[in-house]
């Protein structure tokens, strides 16, 4: 839960970054929802709040939110149901809070289509940092051209990705890592690099990175068993492989 000496009235100021959001918190513990709506308030957004599964989803109906801030531990139906249902409605970014240590609970989160996660107890100061970072990743980007590569194609701009054609179902994490090997094909990045790079994070738990890789394989690869295009480089970290990228290595 947040940290008991900080409270919403000492929370930072708007920092005026961009637009307010509609912002959904999640949460049956009334005193973590309401510091958490706090300071998300005073940072300048609009904040629904639910305290179960069904009234998340009613409320989600009713006023689509901007970003979901989803606890993991919900009674009757759990966080990682919420965000099931929520993504067969729509694209949405959703922040997992989760009491419990364990790295499968956190990597379960981000298997389903979480956006990122915070481990209770938690600093809300942190966690409206963590907001503002996916809104801005959510948000349009300056307009930039269309990539393409080995049957890929990505739209900045309409945040659009396909497949030999065929569009692609991707998290807002998941296409701004295709993005980012699309604009660097053949080059090799260790996790910590496409943290700072896709994440905008100087620092966090890498098992994210390796999650989405894995995710954004299933949706790209031919074979996600046997990768063609997001190489592991064991012991540094990952490769974009393209024919055009391989005919320009020495390596090669």
């Amino acid at each position: 839960m947040p940290q008991p000496h900080e409270t919403p009235q000492a929370a930072p100021a708007p920092t005026g970054r961009g637009a307010p959001a509609r912002v959904l918190v999640v949460d049956d513990d009334p005193t973590v929802a309401e510091v958490v709506a706090g300071y998300l308030e005073r940072a300048g957004h609009d904040v629904d709040r639910a305290a179960d599964g069904p009234a998340a989803l009613g409320l989600a109906a009713a006023h689509w939110p901007d970003l979901v801030v989803l606890d993991l531990m919900l009674p009757g139906m759990d966080g990682l149901d919420v965000c099931r249902r929520l993504r067969r409605q729509g694209a949405v970014p959703v922040i997992m809070l989760t009491a419990r240590g364990d790295e499968d609970d956190r990597i379960l989160g981000l298997e389903v289509g979480a956006d990122d996660y915070v481990t209770k107890p938690f600093s809300p100061r942190e966690l409206v940092l963590r907001v503002e970072s996916v809104l801005r990743r959510a948000r349009p980007a300056p307009p930039d051209r269309p990539l393409a590569a080995a049957g890929l194609s990505a739209d900045p701009a309409a945040r659009r990705a396909t497949k030999d054609g065929v569009e692609l179902a991707l998290t807002i994490r998941e296409f701004d890592l295709l993005a980012f090997f699309l604009r660097n094909p053949g080059r090799v990045y260790g996790r910590e690099q496409l943290m700072r790079e896709v994440w905008g994070w100087e620092f966090g738990d890498l098992s994210t990175v390796t999650v989405h890789v894995r995710r954004l394989r299933g949706k790209i690869e031919d074979d996600p068993a046997a990768p063609r295009l997001i190489q592991t480089v064991w012991g540094v970290g990952y490769r974009f492989e393209t024919p055009a990228a391989r005919e320009g290595r020495t390596d090669a």
